[in-house]
């Protein structure tokens, strides 16, 4: 009787059925070769046609790019069609998100949103696609929302019934098999004036390679090293983390090699609202990709879709000639070199459980329909007051056709300052076939690397 009244308990506590919990039905599966993209997203346009109707993404990379280089922008013909200001931003306010309109509101005339015209490029191998549809049939989540089952590759629930399924959905998106890439992050004072802290990352996704099985992976959706190259004070830091998919069966695993204690150590609390390290206490850890980690502190809500103006294309922060001092600005990033589109997005709404701790009461999540990246979230105080705002610029990537950040950042109202990530300084274009092996990413690998 008593884990019968907990097993209620938790649905009532997630806002689950036990339809929710299943794979949608074949018939409706359908849809995802009909009238909803393979993904999941809807097919047509937009009723005024400012979104118009997905065409399969990026088809064709620029004629003058080359293997091996930075990305070029493929559309270097547009020009803004707008721009939204705090003087105007009134007329759009249908269009924007809360936290856009207070960054407008904050940090006007500077922060202001050029708007280009709606470019769906958002787009993934035939082979990911073929996998949405098997996890469309048989994706299903946990008992406790903290994992899923019966899933593999990317995204598991393309048609979601849920804010847990939409959540899942950016968590396990396709990133590719394995990536290496250099960027460097800043925190910037409130005047501008900043100090880079470089890191080279390398991942590698046992979840995402070509036939791979869940049975597999033992749990891993990937494995992620970071090696800090600068400042000096900094230089030889490794931090490997093994994420898990259901991290509360089995919690992440991170090991951080400090430079200056020349030992190897777990770090059991790199998770949840733990301070992202080399970010001046600006972000969480679970602010990192927008969020990540296991979503058990929260109750989540789908409040459907909006049709917002949002980061998208963002190839002119990506270019290779930019610089972060090109970039960063005192307050905000160089909105010059931004592009925002009117894309839809699922809205998802998290509230913080009962008796849990964690600096963010509330969050709201706003997810890219066609690629399930999380573009815009807002974190609230205790006192229900707008605290943060973070945001992900993205790009189209070449090599391996994904859809992903190139740089994010989150802003805090409060301090007036940001954490930024993905900058870029004569760096080498991202690698999505570093040809990694999973004995890379051991513990004993991690330590041979340091002593190097």
């Amino acid at each position: 009787m008593r884990s019968q009244v907990f097993a209620c308990m938790a649905l009532l506590l997630f806002g689950y059925t036990g339809q929710a919990l299943s794979a949608v039905s074949p018939a409706e599966a359908q849809r995802l070769k009909q009238d909803l993209t393979p993904v999941g997203a809807e097919r047509g346009a937009n009723a005024s046609g400012s979104i118009p109707e997905w065409a399969g993404g990026l088809l064709h990379v620029p004629e003058n790019w080359r293997e091996g280089q930075v990305e070029i922008d493929p559309f270097p013909q547009d020009d803004p069609m707008f721009v939204i200001t705090a003087d105007n931003m009134h007329l759009y306010k249908d269009k924007l998100a809360e936290g856009s309109l207070e960054m407008l509101s904050q940090y006007g005339p500077n922060f202001f949103m050029p708007v280009y015209q709606t470019r769906r490029t958002a787009a993934f191998p035939e082979h990911v696609y073929d996998k949405f549809y098997e996890n469309a049939l048989s994706a299903e989540l946990l008992d406790n929302g903290n994992g899923v089952r019966k899933t593999i590759m990317t995204s598991p629930f393309p048609i979601p019934k849920s804010g847990l399924e939409v959540m899942w959905n950016h968590i396990l998106r396709y990133r590719g098999d394995e990536v290496s890439f250099r960027s460097a992050s800043a925190t910037p004072q409130v005047d501008g004036s900043f100090n880079p802290v470089v890191n080279q990352y390398d991942y590698y996704f046992p979840y995402s390679k070509e036939g791979t099985e869940l049975a597999d992976v033992d749990n891993k959706i990937f494995y992620l090293r970071t090696d800090t190259i600068s400042p000096s004070t900094l230089a030889g830091t490794i931090t490997l983390v093994h994420e898990t998919l259901d991290q509360v069966r089995s919690p992440r695993l991170a090991w951080r090699y400090d430079a200056g204690s020349r030992r190897l150590r777990r770090s059991p609390n790199l998770a949840y609202e733990t301070d992202l390290p080399n970010s001046s206490s600006l972000r969480s850890v679970d602010q990192k990709d927008m969020y990540n980690g296991a979503p058990n502190q929260y109750d989540w809500e789908l409040k459907g879709k909006r049709e917002l103006f949002v980061p998208y294309n963002a190839y002119k922060l990506h270019d290779e000639s930019v610089r972060p001092g090109d970039v960063i600005r005192a307050g905000h990033i160089n909105q010059e070199l931004t592009r925002y589109e009117l894309h839809r997005v699922w809205v998802v709404e998290a509230t913080r459980r009962t008796g849990i701790k964690h600096i963010y009461h509330r969050r709201v999540f706003y997810v890219d329909e066609d690629s399930w990246q999380i573009l815009i979230s807002e974190e609230y105080d205790e006192a229900g007051n707008l605290w943060r705002v973070s945001e992900a610029h993205n790009i189209s990537y070449y090599q391996t056709p994904v859809f992903w950040t190139t740089m994010e950042m989150t802003y805090d109202l409060e301090a007036r300052r940001y954490y930024i990530d993905g900058l870029n300084d004569k760096y080498p274009a991202y690698n999505f076939n570093p040809g990694f092996r999973g004995s890379e990413f051991t513990a004993s690998s991690a330590r041979r690397a340091a002593r190097r």
